[in-house]
């Protein structure tokens, strides 16, 4: 942790590389039991039979193979990254995952409005207000829990996306540097969304260490953040990568908005919320820029791939519903929504 001139706590900057959580079922022990030798060819590994998507063993081993091309896990060797026979099981949990995908959304299928197409998705989006119930009623408790789900995401927020850059080109690629940039801090390292995302861990007693509620969040949440990073690490699913932004950029101001409302009346602090204030102004800028020059910018010079950029807004749209309904489903039953819940 490192201080401010005005002695005000900053996380640190150099994250350790995450511990491997505990495994959930047998396809992610087999994962931790091999991650923990030394590369080598895996053996023929246990089939995965739960759920694709709100499986807790499916996700997490997901999750454990992608991580390898993030931060990496303490105490496993950076070479199992491009390891084939590891390579191919992940494939394997792709092929799944995708599928389950195209049963809940649909396939890609042509789209000749692509811009027009995001704005008529997004009205049409039927999941509850998770955004609302924090802004209004919301607990502290709740606003914890909150945190610790999108820690797996916002403390590598920008990352999965940004696997985009030299794939595109032209306009669509200016316009993903341009929102990338903001979302890096424009060059300062403590203006980076994750590290205020850090600050509101902190400014709410958590923990800001990269990976550390990753044996607390469970399959739903897990679910959101292998989307992205299966969309970021194939090429063919540029287009789908370029949607799932643009339905991120454009339905950021209103959420981001209530959050930090709800944050303000339980009286935190200003250092809980400035993530999300600074998400209200810099989106205002990157909703128009990603559905406009971005999303629309990518269709038209690629029509072919039209399909996947609505693929991709669809995807992002039914898996963030799934978590919102899985939140307030455990609130309102007052049990935590947590797959291990917090200390108390």
């Amino acid at each position: 942790m490192t201080f401010t001139e005005a002695g005000t706590a900053r996380p640190s900057l150099t994250d350790p590389e995450p511990y491997l959580p505990e495994p959930r079922g047998a396809v992610s022990q087999f994962l931790f039991d091999s991650l923990v030798q030394p590369p080598h060819s895996l053996g023929p590994a246990p089939a995965s039979t739960d759920d694709a998507l709100l499986g807790d063993d499916a996700a997490l081993a997901l999750y454990l193979c992608y991580e390898l091309h993030y931060r990496g896990w303490a105490g496993v060797d950076a070479t199992w990254e491009w390891e084939p026979s590891l390579l191919a099981l992940r494939r394997s949990l792709e092929d799944r995952f995708i599928q389950a995908l195209f049963h809940v959304v649909g396939p890609p299928a042509p789209c000749t409005d692509v811009e027009g197409y995001l704005v008529d998705l997004l009205g049409r989006g039927s999941g509850p207000s998770l955004s609302g119930y924090l802004r209004d009623t919301g607990t502290i408790d709740q606003f914890r829990e909150f945190a610790v789900h999108r820690s797996a995401y916002q403390l590598k927020e920008a990352d999965p996306h940004s696997w985009a850059l030299p794939r595109l080109s032209g306009p669509p690629k200016a316009a993903l540097v341009a929102i990338q940039c903001d979302e890096y801090g424009r060059g300062d390292s403590f203006d980076m969304h994750s590290s205020l995302f850090a600050e509101t861990l902190l400014a709410l007693d958590l923990d800001p260490d990269y990976g550390a509620y990753l044996g607390h969040v469970p399959a739903v949440t897990l679910t959101t953040v292998n989307l992205i990073s299966l969309l970021g690490l194939h090429r063919r699913w540029r287009g789908a990568l370029v949607g799932h932004l643009a339905i991120f950029e454009m339905a950021s101001v209103g959420p981001n908005t209530a959050y930090g409302h709800g944050l303000r009346r339980l009286g935190m602090s200003p250092e809980a919320t400035r993530f999300y204030d600074v998400h209200v102004t810099a989106d205002a800028v990157h909703q128009v820029l990603a559905r406009e020059t971005l999303a629309g910018g990518l269709a038209r010079a690629e029509p072919a791939i039209s399909g996947d950029i609505a693929f991709g807004a669809r995807a992002i749209m039914a898996t963030e519903e799934r978590f919102s309904r899985h939140l307030l489903g455990a609130w309102g039953a007052e049990r935590s929504s947590l797959y291990r819940p917090l200390p108390q």
